[in-house]
């Protein structure tokens, strides 16, 4: 079962990627991961650590509050 908040991270990662005309594969380097964990990560499959998100926002110029989708574009369940 795929926990909704790590898919809506995950989107919310490759939206930005997107958006700076980085591959999959730059975005990876550039964030000191490998290509295929950079992909689990997008499609919410794992479930990273707090160093992590740091090195994908540093990678992606951002402050890591900008990796998390807005609230009210994301319904998150109240418990799990």
């Amino acid at each position: 079962m795929r926990n909704e908040k790590l898919v809506a991270f995950g989107q919310r990662v490759r939206e930005i990627r997107k958006s700076r005309g980085l591959s999959q594969e730059g975005m990876a380097a550039l964030a000191g991961v490998d290509r295929s964990y950079m992909g689990h990560i997008e499609r919410g499959e794992k479930n990273i650590t707090l160093t992590k998100i740091y090195q994908i926002s540093d990678a992606l110029g951002i402050e890591v509050a900008d990796l998390f989708p807005r609230t009210e574009n994301v319904i998150f369940p109240t418990s799990q």
